[in-house]
């Protein structure tokens, strides 16, 4: 299956070399609808690629699986996948997982005391963590060893997350023009590898650390979440709560250090 896919435009560039017209790639986006045993769990707008990864990942980070295992991935619809391009893709447990309570998708911001009932369903579900932190130089070295972002080099308009070992060495790295998305095509892959719980590994992403970055950290077992832009309180808060190292502004040989010192 292809990792994403372009589109090119017309594009009318001003510089200081003048007044032109020239091509431009820019990347597409498409919703797709994830179902778990047949039923909607939500609706995502993502970059078409590694669907069957983002769909797991989703189920796994979301908690909707429950710990029960995988049949099967597969595309569904009224008819044919290519009919449906590819956009409704179903997650089959073989109806032993509960039913979903489908929402259109993932949340992004949270504040006050909805921050404070979104980490407490958190704790409802997930178990602080118990891994070791990373060593400090490995995390604020990642950033330089983040390679193949391809459709970025293209558009400059997706994002990435990429899950590296303790040694720093980059293993599985997605992109896509939500962030939520690249992080559970990642998490996706090391679920269909029997590479979770994550507690060996650390997580980058090249945005910030929103809350909703942290509980996928957390969901998936990760040891760390490192990214290149800032923290929000929330996720700092989140980091804490699931005894997750949590490092921003991770750029060439320097980093800010929020929990996991």
């Amino acid at each position: 299956m292809s990792r994403g896919r372009t589109t090119r435009v017309l594009t009318r560039r001003v510089d200081t070399d003048g007044n032109r017209r020239v091509p431009d790639d820019l990347i597409v986006e498409e919703p797709m609808s994830i179902r778990l045993d047949g039923e909607l769990v939500a609706t995502t707008m993502r970059t078409p690629g590694d669907d069957f990864e983002l769909a797991v990942g989703f189920c796994v980070t979301e908690g909707v699986l429950s710990d029960t295992p995988i049949h099967a991935i597969r595309y569904c619809g009224q008819g044919l996948a290519m009919e449906a391009e590819f956009n409704d893709v179903t997650v089959d447990t073989g109806g032993r997982a509960p039913t979903p309570t489908p929402r259109l998708g993932p949340a992004s911001s949270s504040c006050g005391i909805c921050g404070t009932v979104a980490i407490d369903e958190l704790r409802e579900r997930l178990r602080p963590l118990d891994v070791e932190p990373f060593d400090v130089e490995v995390l604020a070295a990642m950033s330089d060893r983040v390679d193949g972002q391809a459709l970025f080099s293209t558009t400059g308009a997706v994002h990435a997350a990429m899950a590296f070992d303790r040694t720093g060495q980059p293993l599985v790295l997605r992109e896509d023009i939500g962030r939520h998305n690249a992080v559970d095509k990642v998490v996706g892959r090391l679920y269909m590898d029997e590479r979770l719980p994550a507690s060996d590994l650390g997580l980058w992403v090249s945005g910030r650390a929103s809350f909703e970055m942290a509980q996928k950290a957390w969901a998936a077992g990760f040891a760390c979440l490192v990214a290149v832009s800032g923290p929000s309180a929330l996720a700092v808060e989140t980091a804490r709560t699931a005894n997750l190292q949590l490092a921003g502004f991770a750029r060439g040989d320097r980093l800010n250090l929020y929990t996991g010192d």
